[in-house]
Protein backbone atom coordinates (compact mmCIF):
# COMPACT_ATOMS: atom_id res chain seq x y z
CA UNK A 1 0.00 0.00 0.00
CA UNK A 2 1.34 3.42 -0.95
CA UNK A 3 1.28 6.12 1.67
CA UNK A 4 2.60 9.60 1.99
CA UNK A 5 1.73 13.22 1.28
CA UNK A 6 1.01 14.65 -2.19
CA UNK A 7 2.36 18.07 -3.20
CA UNK A 8 1.23 20.29 -6.11
CA UNK A 9 3.44 23.17 -7.01
CA UNK A 10 2.27 26.46 -8.50
CA UNK A 11 4.87 26.04 -11.20
CA UNK A 12 3.42 22.71 -12.14
CA UNK A 13 -0.21 23.76 -12.63
CA UNK A 14 -0.98 25.04 -16.12
CA UNK A 15 -4.27 26.50 -17.26
CA UNK A 16 -5.34 25.39 -20.72
CA UNK A 17 -8.66 26.04 -22.44
CA UNK A 18 -9.84 22.45 -22.32
CA UNK A 19 -8.08 21.01 -19.29
CA UNK A 20 -5.89 21.64 -16.25
CA UNK A 21 -2.59 19.79 -16.31
CA UNK A 22 -1.37 18.90 -12.81
CA UNK A 23 2.07 17.47 -12.12
CA UNK A 24 1.93 15.80 -8.69
CA UNK A 25 4.83 14.49 -6.64
CA UNK A 26 4.13 11.94 -3.91
CA UNK A 27 6.11 9.49 -1.79
CA UNK A 28 5.82 5.91 -2.89
CA UNK A 29 7.04 2.70 -1.23
CA UNK A 30 10.34 3.07 0.56
CA UNK A 31 10.07 6.85 0.49
CA UNK A 32 11.00 7.09 -3.20
CA UNK A 33 9.45 10.06 -5.04
CA UNK A 34 6.82 9.23 -7.66
CA UNK A 35 5.53 11.74 -10.25
CA UNK A 36 1.96 11.65 -11.60
CA UNK A 37 0.59 13.77 -14.45
CA UNK A 38 -3.17 14.36 -14.23
CA UNK A 39 -5.51 15.98 -16.76
CA UNK A 40 -8.50 17.62 -15.14
CA UNK A 41 -11.26 19.05 -17.40
CA UNK A 42 -12.34 22.26 -15.67
CA UNK A 43 -16.05 21.68 -16.31
CA UNK A 44 -16.04 18.18 -14.83
CA UNK A 45 -13.51 18.55 -12.02
CA UNK A 46 -15.27 18.54 -8.68
CA UNK A 47 -12.62 20.72 -7.01
CA UNK A 48 -10.19 23.22 -8.46
CA UNK A 49 -6.48 22.57 -8.45
CA UNK A 50 -5.00 23.68 -5.15
CA UNK A 51 -1.98 25.91 -5.39
CA UNK A 52 0.49 25.39 -2.58
CA UNK A 53 4.01 26.63 -2.04
CA UNK A 54 6.41 25.13 -4.51
CA UNK A 55 7.80 21.76 -3.50
CA UNK A 56 11.18 20.43 -4.44
CA UNK A 57 11.16 19.40 -8.09
CA UNK A 58 11.21 15.66 -8.77
CA UNK A 59 14.40 14.14 -10.11
CA UNK A 60 14.71 14.29 -13.86
CA UNK A 61 13.94 11.11 -15.72
CA UNK A 62 16.04 9.93 -18.60
CA UNK A 63 12.95 8.56 -20.33
CA UNK A 64 11.76 10.78 -23.17
CA UNK A 65 8.09 11.74 -23.16
CA UNK A 66 6.17 10.90 -26.34
CA UNK A 67 5.41 13.79 -28.69
CA UNK A 68 2.13 15.55 -27.89
CA UNK A 69 -0.25 14.77 -30.75
CA UNK A 70 -3.36 16.26 -29.21
CA UNK A 71 -5.22 18.90 -31.28
CA UNK A 72 -4.26 22.51 -30.69
CA UNK A 73 -6.15 23.68 -27.56
CA UNK A 74 -8.64 26.49 -27.96
CA UNK A 75 -7.60 29.86 -26.47
CA UNK A 76 -9.24 31.33 -23.37
CA UNK A 77 -9.79 34.68 -25.06
CA UNK A 78 -10.33 35.82 -28.60
CA UNK A 79 -7.01 37.04 -29.97
CA UNK A 80 -6.14 39.32 -32.85
CA UNK A 81 -4.77 36.35 -34.81
CA UNK A 82 -8.04 34.52 -34.22
CA UNK A 83 -10.06 37.43 -35.63
CA UNK A 84 -7.80 37.62 -38.69
CA UNK A 85 -7.97 33.85 -39.15
CA UNK A 86 -11.76 33.82 -39.09
CA UNK A 87 -11.84 36.70 -41.58
CA UNK A 88 -9.50 34.78 -43.92
CA UNK A 89 -11.68 31.66 -43.69
CA UNK A 90 -14.79 33.70 -44.43
CA UNK A 91 -13.19 35.22 -47.53
CA UNK A 92 -11.93 31.80 -48.60
CA UNK A 93 -15.45 30.41 -48.33
CA UNK A 94 -16.75 33.29 -50.43
CA UNK A 95 -14.33 32.54 -53.26
CA UNK A 96 -14.83 28.78 -52.91
CA UNK A 97 -18.56 29.16 -53.56
CA UNK A 98 -17.88 31.63 -56.37
CA UNK A 99 -15.51 29.14 -57.98
CA UNK A 100 -17.99 26.30 -57.63
CA UNK A 101 -21.04 28.11 -58.98
CA UNK A 102 -19.74 30.72 -61.43
CA UNK A 103 -20.59 28.45 -64.41
CA UNK A 104 -24.27 28.59 -63.38
CA UNK A 105 -24.54 32.24 -64.42
CA UNK A 106 -22.07 31.91 -67.31
CA UNK A 107 -23.59 28.75 -68.78
CA UNK A 108 -25.04 30.33 -71.92
CA UNK A 109 -21.93 32.31 -72.90
CA UNK A 110 -19.61 29.39 -72.14
CA UNK A 111 -21.67 26.97 -74.22
CA UNK A 112 -21.80 29.40 -77.15
CA UNK A 113 -18.04 30.05 -77.06
CA UNK A 114 -17.06 26.37 -76.84
CA UNK A 115 -19.72 25.14 -79.24
CA UNK A 116 -21.63 22.79 -76.92
CA UNK A 117 -25.28 22.77 -75.92
CA UNK A 118 -26.45 24.31 -72.67
CA UNK A 119 -27.72 20.92 -71.49
CA UNK A 120 -24.27 19.39 -72.06
CA UNK A 121 -22.51 22.37 -70.49
CA UNK A 122 -24.34 21.53 -67.27
CA UNK A 123 -21.82 18.70 -66.90
CA UNK A 124 -19.25 21.26 -65.67
CA UNK A 125 -21.31 21.50 -62.49
CA UNK A 126 -21.73 17.72 -62.31
CA UNK A 127 -18.03 16.76 -62.58
CA UNK A 128 -17.09 19.27 -59.90
CA UNK A 129 -19.67 17.84 -57.55
CA UNK A 130 -18.71 14.23 -58.33
CA UNK A 131 -15.09 14.98 -57.41
CA UNK A 132 -16.18 16.47 -54.08
CA UNK A 133 -18.59 13.64 -53.31
CA UNK A 134 -16.03 10.93 -54.05
CA UNK A 135 -13.07 12.51 -52.27
CA UNK A 136 -14.40 14.52 -49.31
CA UNK A 137 -14.32 11.73 -46.74
CA UNK A 138 -11.13 9.90 -47.84
CA UNK A 139 -9.13 13.11 -48.29
CA UNK A 140 -10.32 14.49 -44.94
CA UNK A 141 -9.35 11.28 -43.17
CA UNK A 142 -5.99 11.02 -44.99
CA UNK A 143 -5.01 14.60 -44.10
CA UNK A 144 -6.44 14.64 -40.56
CA UNK A 145 -2.95 14.52 -39.02
CA UNK A 146 -1.57 17.38 -41.14
CA UNK A 147 -1.53 20.96 -39.83
CA UNK A 148 -4.84 22.58 -40.79
CA UNK A 149 -3.17 25.75 -42.07
CA UNK A 150 -1.12 23.82 -44.63
CA UNK A 151 -4.20 21.93 -45.80
CA UNK A 152 -6.27 25.10 -46.21
CA UNK A 153 -3.54 26.98 -48.08
CA UNK A 154 -3.18 23.99 -50.41
CA UNK A 155 -6.90 24.07 -51.18
CA UNK A 156 -6.68 27.77 -52.08
CA UNK A 157 -3.83 26.97 -54.46
CA UNK A 158 -6.06 24.28 -55.94
CA UNK A 159 -8.88 26.79 -56.49
CA UNK A 160 -6.41 29.10 -58.23
CA UNK A 161 -5.21 26.35 -60.56
CA UNK A 162 -8.78 25.32 -61.32
CA UNK A 163 -9.90 28.83 -62.26
CA UNK A 164 -6.81 29.39 -64.41
CA UNK A 165 -7.38 26.16 -66.32
CA UNK A 166 -11.02 27.07 -66.92
CA UNK A 167 -10.25 30.65 -67.96
CA UNK A 168 -7.59 29.52 -70.45
CA UNK A 169 -9.32 26.32 -71.61
CA UNK A 170 -9.03 25.90 -75.41
CA UNK A 171 -11.60 23.09 -75.42
CA UNK A 172 -14.48 21.62 -73.45
CA UNK A 173 -12.28 18.72 -72.29
CA UNK A 174 -9.65 21.00 -70.73
CA UNK A 175 -12.39 22.99 -69.06
CA UNK A 176 -13.77 19.80 -67.50
CA UNK A 177 -10.29 18.91 -66.24
CA UNK A 178 -9.99 22.29 -64.56
CA UNK A 179 -13.33 21.76 -62.88
CA UNK A 180 -12.17 18.40 -61.51
CA UNK A 181 -9.12 20.11 -59.97
CA UNK A 182 -11.46 22.58 -58.30
CA UNK A 183 -13.61 19.74 -57.03
CA UNK A 184 -10.60 18.12 -55.37
CA UNK A 185 -9.77 21.36 -53.57
CA UNK A 186 -13.41 21.80 -52.59
CA UNK A 187 -13.55 18.27 -51.17
CA UNK A 188 -11.00 19.24 -48.54
CA UNK A 189 -11.84 22.89 -47.96
CA UNK A 190 -15.45 22.59 -46.83
CA UNK A 191 -14.65 19.55 -44.71
CA UNK A 192 -11.80 21.27 -42.83
CA UNK A 193 -12.64 25.00 -42.72
CA UNK A 194 -15.60 24.93 -40.26
CA UNK A 195 -13.78 22.66 -37.79
CA UNK A 196 -10.60 24.76 -38.12
CA UNK A 197 -12.59 27.90 -37.37
CA UNK A 198 -13.80 26.42 -34.09
CA UNK A 199 -10.22 25.77 -32.94
CA UNK A 200 -8.90 29.33 -33.27
CA UNK A 201 -11.55 30.94 -31.04
CA UNK A 202 -12.66 30.31 -27.45
CA UNK A 203 -15.19 27.47 -27.03
CA UNK A 204 -18.02 29.90 -26.33
CA UNK A 205 -17.49 31.50 -29.78
CA UNK A 206 -17.07 28.29 -31.79
CA UNK A 207 -20.66 28.33 -33.04
CA UNK A 208 -20.27 31.93 -34.16
CA UNK A 209 -17.10 30.95 -35.99
CA UNK A 210 -19.01 28.25 -37.92
CA UNK A 211 -21.74 30.76 -38.71
CA UNK A 212 -19.14 33.25 -39.94
CA UNK A 213 -17.63 30.69 -42.29
CA UNK A 214 -21.06 30.00 -43.72
CA UNK A 215 -21.81 33.70 -44.02
CA UNK A 216 -18.96 33.72 -46.55
CA UNK A 217 -20.78 30.94 -48.37
CA UNK A 218 -24.00 32.97 -48.40
CA UNK A 219 -22.13 36.02 -49.70
CA UNK A 220 -20.78 33.81 -52.47
CA UNK A 221 -24.35 33.07 -53.53
CA UNK A 222 -25.57 36.63 -53.05
CA UNK A 223 -22.60 38.60 -54.41
CA UNK A 224 -19.91 36.32 -55.87
CA UNK A 225 -21.91 34.40 -58.48
CA UNK A 226 -23.98 37.41 -59.66
CA UNK A 227 -20.84 39.56 -59.85
CA UNK A 228 -19.01 36.94 -61.90
CA UNK A 229 -22.07 36.69 -64.16
CA UNK A 230 -22.22 40.46 -64.63
CA UNK A 231 -18.52 40.65 -65.47
CA UNK A 232 -19.01 37.74 -67.86
CA UNK A 233 -21.88 39.53 -69.58
CA UNK A 234 -19.85 42.71 -70.01
CA UNK A 235 -16.31 41.45 -70.64
CA UNK A 236 -16.68 37.76 -71.40
CA UNK A 237 -16.66 34.64 -69.23
CA UNK A 238 -12.90 34.11 -69.46
CA UNK A 239 -11.97 37.44 -67.78
CA UNK A 240 -14.61 36.77 -65.13
CA UNK A 241 -13.15 33.37 -64.20
CA UNK A 242 -9.60 34.75 -64.50
CA UNK A 243 -10.41 37.46 -61.96
CA UNK A 244 -11.53 34.79 -59.49
CA UNK A 245 -8.22 32.97 -60.10
CA UNK A 246 -6.24 36.12 -59.22
CA UNK A 247 -8.32 36.69 -56.09
CA UNK A 248 -7.83 33.13 -54.81
CA UNK A 249 -4.08 33.35 -55.48
CA UNK A 250 -3.81 36.53 -53.39
CA UNK A 251 -5.91 34.94 -50.66
CA UNK A 252 -3.62 31.88 -50.59
CA UNK A 253 -0.68 34.19 -49.83
CA UNK A 254 -2.68 36.01 -47.15
CA UNK A 255 -3.69 32.70 -45.55
CA UNK A 256 -0.08 31.49 -45.55
CA UNK A 257 0.98 34.65 -43.75
CA UNK A 258 -1.85 35.22 -41.28
CA UNK A 259 -3.90 32.06 -40.70
CA UNK A 260 -3.14 30.75 -37.18
CA UNK A 261 -1.47 27.39 -36.75
CA UNK A 262 -3.82 24.54 -35.86
CA UNK A 263 -2.62 20.99 -35.37
CA UNK A 264 -4.34 18.02 -36.95
CA UNK A 265 -5.92 15.15 -35.04
CA UNK A 266 -3.77 12.15 -34.19
CA UNK A 267 -6.78 9.81 -34.30
CA UNK A 268 -9.94 11.34 -35.84
CA UNK A 269 -13.25 9.79 -34.82
CA UNK A 270 -14.65 8.43 -38.09
CA UNK A 271 -17.33 6.06 -36.81
CA UNK A 272 -19.13 3.56 -39.02
CA UNK A 273 -22.27 3.43 -41.09
CA UNK A 274 -23.98 1.70 -38.18
CA UNK A 275 -22.95 4.42 -35.71
CA UNK A 276 -23.90 7.13 -38.21
CA UNK A 277 -27.35 5.57 -38.52
CA UNK A 278 -27.73 5.11 -34.78
CA UNK A 279 -26.73 8.70 -33.98
CA UNK A 280 -28.91 10.22 -36.71
CA UNK A 281 -25.94 11.51 -38.74
CA UNK A 282 -26.86 9.32 -41.71
CA UNK A 283 -30.39 10.74 -41.80
CA UNK A 284 -28.95 14.27 -41.85
CA UNK A 285 -26.63 13.41 -44.75
CA UNK A 286 -29.38 11.72 -46.79
CA UNK A 287 -31.85 14.56 -46.26
CA UNK A 288 -29.17 17.10 -47.19
CA UNK A 289 -28.29 15.10 -50.32
CA UNK A 290 -31.89 14.96 -51.55
CA UNK A 291 -32.49 18.64 -50.88
CA UNK A 292 -29.40 19.67 -52.82
CA UNK A 293 -30.37 17.33 -55.66
CA UNK A 294 -33.80 18.87 -56.00
CA UNK A 295 -32.46 22.41 -55.69
CA UNK A 296 -29.86 21.96 -58.42
CA UNK A 297 -32.25 20.32 -60.86
CA UNK A 298 -33.48 23.87 -61.47
CA UNK A 299 -30.67 26.10 -60.18
CA UNK A 300 -28.11 24.65 -62.62
CA UNK A 301 -30.22 26.09 -65.43
CA UNK A 302 -31.52 29.20 -63.69
CA UNK A 303 -30.00 31.47 -66.37
CA UNK A 304 -31.86 29.85 -69.29
CA UNK A 305 -34.98 29.56 -67.12
CA UNK A 306 -35.05 33.30 -66.41
CA UNK A 307 -34.40 34.26 -70.03
CA UNK A 308 -37.18 31.88 -71.04
CA UNK A 309 -39.49 33.79 -68.70
CA UNK A 310 -38.72 37.01 -70.58
CA UNK A 311 -35.55 38.36 -68.93
CA UNK A 312 -32.86 39.83 -71.16
CA UNK A 313 -29.62 37.83 -71.24
CA UNK A 314 -27.60 40.86 -70.13
CA UNK A 315 -29.72 41.10 -66.97
CA UNK A 316 -29.16 37.58 -65.66
CA UNK A 317 -26.35 38.68 -63.32
CA UNK A 318 -28.53 41.35 -61.71
CA UNK A 319 -31.41 38.89 -61.41
CA UNK A 320 -29.21 36.40 -59.59
CA UNK A 321 -28.09 39.18 -57.25
CA UNK A 322 -31.72 39.94 -56.38
CA UNK A 323 -32.65 36.28 -55.93
CA UNK A 324 -29.49 35.61 -53.92
CA UNK A 325 -30.36 38.52 -51.66
CA UNK A 326 -33.58 36.80 -50.64
CA UNK A 327 -31.42 34.04 -49.20
CA UNK A 328 -30.40 36.50 -46.45
CA UNK A 329 -33.97 36.19 -45.13
CA UNK A 330 -33.44 32.45 -44.80
CA UNK A 331 -30.08 33.00 -43.15
CA UNK A 332 -31.74 35.24 -40.55
CA UNK A 333 -34.34 32.56 -39.87
CA UNK A 334 -31.66 29.92 -39.44
CA UNK A 335 -29.78 32.10 -36.96
CA UNK A 336 -32.93 32.86 -34.99
CA UNK A 337 -34.22 29.30 -34.68
CA UNK A 338 -31.30 26.88 -35.12
CA UNK A 339 -30.92 26.50 -31.34
CA UNK A 340 -34.55 26.90 -30.29
CA UNK A 341 -36.48 25.00 -32.99
CA UNK A 342 -34.14 23.46 -35.58
CA UNK A 343 -36.50 20.65 -36.62
CA UNK A 344 -39.56 22.84 -37.03
CA UNK A 345 -37.62 25.50 -38.93
CA UNK A 346 -36.17 22.98 -41.36
CA UNK A 347 -39.54 21.32 -41.99
CA UNK A 348 -41.18 24.66 -42.76
CA UNK A 349 -38.29 25.75 -45.01
CA UNK A 350 -38.27 22.53 -47.04
CA UNK A 351 -42.07 22.58 -47.37
CA UNK A 352 -41.89 26.15 -48.72
CA UNK A 353 -39.21 25.05 -51.21
CA UNK A 354 -41.44 22.23 -52.47
CA UNK A 355 -44.41 24.55 -52.91
CA UNK A 356 -42.38 27.23 -54.68
CA UNK A 357 -40.71 24.79 -57.07
CA UNK A 358 -44.03 23.17 -57.93
CA UNK A 359 -45.54 26.62 -58.60
CA UNK A 360 -42.78 27.86 -60.92
CA UNK A 361 -44.18 26.34 -64.14
CA UNK A 362 -47.56 27.97 -63.52
CA UNK A 363 -46.06 31.48 -63.42
CA UNK A 364 -43.40 31.00 -66.09
CA UNK A 365 -45.27 33.25 -68.51
CA UNK A 366 -44.92 36.15 -66.09
CA UNK A 367 -41.50 37.56 -65.27
CA UNK A 368 -42.79 39.19 -62.08
CA UNK A 369 -44.53 35.99 -61.00
CA UNK A 370 -41.38 33.98 -61.68
CA UNK A 371 -39.32 36.36 -59.56
CA UNK A 372 -41.77 36.25 -56.64
CA UNK A 373 -41.98 32.45 -56.57
CA UNK A 374 -38.24 31.99 -57.18
CA UNK A 375 -37.58 34.45 -54.34
CA UNK A 376 -39.60 32.28 -51.94
CA UNK A 377 -37.67 29.22 -53.10
CA UNK A 378 -34.29 30.90 -52.58
CA UNK A 379 -35.23 32.38 -49.20
CA UNK A 380 -36.32 28.97 -47.92
CA UNK A 381 -33.17 27.37 -49.26
CA UNK A 382 -31.06 29.98 -47.46
CA UNK A 383 -31.87 28.40 -44.09
CA UNK A 384 -30.67 24.91 -44.91
CA UNK A 385 -26.85 25.21 -44.85
CA UNK A 386 -26.59 26.30 -41.22
CA UNK A 387 -29.35 23.92 -40.07
CA UNK A 388 -27.89 20.82 -41.74
CA UNK A 389 -24.31 21.46 -40.59
CA UNK A 390 -25.37 22.17 -37.01
CA UNK A 391 -27.54 19.04 -37.01
CA UNK A 392 -24.68 16.89 -38.33
CA UNK A 393 -22.16 18.05 -35.73
CA UNK A 394 -24.68 17.78 -32.90
CA UNK A 395 -25.36 14.11 -33.58
CA UNK A 396 -21.88 13.22 -32.32
CA UNK A 397 -21.65 10.50 -34.96
CA UNK A 398 -18.08 11.58 -35.84
CA UNK A 399 -15.54 14.29 -35.17
CA UNK A 400 -16.42 17.75 -36.58
CA UNK A 401 -14.08 17.27 -39.57
CA UNK A 402 -15.67 13.92 -40.40
CA UNK A 403 -19.22 15.22 -39.93
CA UNK A 404 -18.35 18.14 -42.19
CA UNK A 405 -16.87 15.79 -44.78
CA UNK A 406 -20.00 13.63 -44.83
CA UNK A 407 -22.30 16.63 -45.24
CA UNK A 408 -19.93 18.04 -47.87
CA UNK A 409 -19.96 14.75 -49.76
CA UNK A 410 -23.74 14.38 -49.47
CA UNK A 411 -24.33 17.92 -50.71
CA UNK A 412 -22.19 17.36 -53.76
CA UNK A 413 -23.68 13.99 -54.58
CA UNK A 414 -26.94 15.90 -54.60
CA UNK A 415 -25.50 18.67 -56.78
CA UNK A 416 -24.13 16.16 -59.29
CA UNK A 417 -27.34 14.14 -59.39
CA UNK A 418 -29.50 17.25 -59.58
CA UNK A 419 -27.50 18.77 -62.44
CA UNK A 420 -27.58 15.44 -64.31
CA UNK A 421 -31.31 14.93 -63.79
CA UNK A 422 -32.01 18.52 -64.71
CA UNK A 423 -29.99 18.16 -67.90
CA UNK A 424 -31.89 15.00 -68.85
CA UNK A 425 -35.31 16.51 -68.18
CA UNK A 426 -34.32 19.73 -69.95
CA UNK A 427 -33.11 17.83 -73.00
CA UNK A 428 -36.14 15.52 -73.18
CA UNK A 429 -39.09 17.78 -72.37
CA UNK A 430 -37.79 21.32 -72.03
CA UNK A 431 -37.52 23.70 -69.09
CA UNK A 432 -41.25 23.71 -68.33
CA UNK A 433 -41.16 20.34 -66.54
CA UNK A 434 -37.84 20.77 -64.74
CA UNK A 435 -39.31 22.39 -61.58
CA UNK A 436 -41.79 19.51 -61.16
CA UNK A 437 -38.91 17.02 -61.05
CA UNK A 438 -37.12 19.25 -58.54
CA UNK A 439 -40.16 19.45 -56.24
CA UNK A 440 -40.56 15.66 -56.24
CA UNK A 441 -36.93 15.14 -55.20
CA UNK A 442 -37.06 17.77 -52.44
CA UNK A 443 -40.19 16.04 -51.12
CA UNK A 444 -38.06 12.97 -50.41
CA UNK A 445 -35.79 15.14 -48.25
CA UNK A 446 -38.83 16.30 -46.29
CA UNK A 447 -39.89 12.70 -45.63
CA UNK A 448 -36.41 11.87 -44.26
CA UNK A 449 -36.44 14.94 -42.01
CA UNK A 450 -39.87 14.12 -40.59
CA UNK A 451 -38.94 10.47 -40.00
CA UNK A 452 -35.41 11.12 -38.66
CA UNK A 453 -36.17 12.48 -35.22
CA UNK A 454 -32.79 11.49 -33.81
CA UNK A 455 -30.90 13.54 -36.38
CA UNK A 456 -33.46 16.36 -36.34
CA UNK A 457 -34.60 16.86 -32.71
CA UNK A 458 -37.27 19.33 -31.66
CA UNK A 459 -34.78 21.45 -29.73
CA UNK A 460 -31.10 22.12 -30.21
CA UNK A 461 -28.72 20.22 -27.99
CA UNK A 462 -27.37 22.15 -25.03
CA UNK A 463 -23.90 22.67 -26.45
CA UNK A 464 -22.54 26.16 -25.99
CA UNK A 465 -19.93 25.69 -28.68
CA UNK A 466 -22.65 25.22 -31.30
CA UNK A 467 -24.69 28.31 -30.48
CA UNK A 468 -25.47 30.21 -33.66
CA UNK A 469 -28.17 32.51 -32.34
CA UNK A 470 -26.23 35.76 -32.74
CA UNK A 471 -27.84 37.29 -35.81
CA UNK A 472 -25.32 40.10 -36.08
CA UNK A 473 -22.45 37.65 -36.25
CA UNK A 474 -24.17 35.34 -38.71
CA UNK A 475 -25.30 37.99 -41.15
CA UNK A 476 -22.47 40.52 -41.05
CA UNK A 477 -18.79 39.86 -41.48
CA UNK A 478 -18.06 43.43 -40.37
CA UNK A 479 -20.02 42.93 -37.16
CA UNK A 480 -18.01 39.84 -36.27
CA UNK A 481 -14.68 41.60 -36.59
CA UNK A 482 -15.64 44.92 -35.02
CA UNK A 483 -17.43 43.40 -32.03
CA UNK A 484 -14.38 41.23 -31.40
CA UNK A 485 -11.94 44.14 -31.05
CA UNK A 486 -12.87 45.01 -27.43
CA UNK A 487 -12.51 41.35 -26.50
CA UNK A 488 -9.05 41.24 -28.03
CA UNK A 489 -8.06 44.35 -26.10
CA UNK A 490 -9.37 42.94 -22.84
CA UNK A 491 -7.53 39.72 -23.53
CA UNK A 492 -4.25 41.54 -23.96
CA UNK A 493 -4.72 43.65 -20.85
CA UNK A 494 -5.96 40.81 -18.69
CA UNK A 495 -3.77 37.94 -19.86
CA UNK A 496 -1.64 36.47 -17.12
CA UNK A 497 1.84 35.26 -17.97
CA UNK A 498 2.07 31.52 -18.35
CA UNK A 499 4.23 29.77 -15.82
Amino acid sequence: MQTGVDHESAADVHDAPDEIIVVRTRHGPGGNPVTDTLLRPPETSSTPAVRTPAAAPPPRSSTKHPRDTRPTPQPHRLTASGVVGIAVLGLATFFAITTELSPVGLLSTMSGDLGVSEARMGVVVTVYAVAVAALALPLTWATARFPRKAVLVTTLVGYTASNLMVALAPSFGVLLTGRVVGGIAHALFFSVAPACATRIVPPRLAGRAIAFVYSGSSLGFVVGVPLATTVGDQLGWRPAVGAVAVATAVLAVVAALFLPHVQGESSPHVGSVRSWARSGLLAVVVADLMLFAGHYVVYTFIGPYLTGAGLGEDLVGGALLVLGGTGVVGLLAAGAFVDRAPRQTLIVAVAVMIGALAALPFVHGSLVGTFVVAGLWMAANGTTGTLFMAAAIRTGGGSPDIAGALVNAGSNVGIAAGAAVGGQVYGMSGLATVPFAAAAIVAISLVVIVAGRRGFPLTGHAQANLSTSSLAVITSSVAVVTTSIPTVGEGRRGRRPRR
